[in-house]
């Protein structure tokens, strides 16, 4: 599980390396250790009775990995794939799962002093699958928290 954002420590400097992607307009971003690689889309097994959001399987070098529709999860709705759509693939909590992107940006280093806390409307009292908001020059960088995300229950290929 990723360590959460240390706030106490924001004027220590430290850098968080983070792959950064679009989903319907926004801008989040992930843990670059979390994150195995980014591929084009491909053809997904449905599996019948699956939970909302899950595109199916695919076989990735002989690995049967779940991928996730993250517009569907997170309430933005589905979209076509287009030239700019990718999976990311990342490894949680040593399961494998495969998340859909709208585009990934690119990877960026950014001091820890600049993520805010989640703001109180996440924290409901649940686990916020929002760990913090970063005050970038071109706007707001929203970090997710996969492993609340993308829980490792069902569809989950071993690391």
């Amino acid at each position: 599980m990723p360590e959460p954002i240390a706030h106490a420590g924001r004027d220590s400097g430290e850098a968080l390396q983070l792959v950064t992607f679009v989903l319907g307009g926004e801008r989040y971003g992930v843990d670059i250790h979390v994150v195995r690689e980014i591929i084009r889309p491909m053809e997904c097994t449905r599996l019948p009775n699956a939970a909302a959001g899950q595109e199916g399987v695919v076989n990735l070098r002989g690995r049967v990995v779940p991928v996730v529709d993250l517009r569907t999860r997170m309430s933005i709705g589905r979209r076509e794939h287009d030239a700019d759509t990718r999976i990311v693939v990342a490894e949680l909590s040593g399961t494998v799962v495969g998340f859909v992107v709208d585009a990934v940006a690119k990877v960026l280093s950014v001091p820890s002093s600049i993520i805010e806390p989640p703001p109180p409307v996440t924290q409901d009292g649940t686990k916020s699958a929002v760990r913090g908001v970063g005050r970038l020059a071109e706007g707001l960088l929203i970090l997710l928290d996969l492993e609340t995300m993308l829980p490792a229950g069902g569809l989950i290929a071993r690391a």
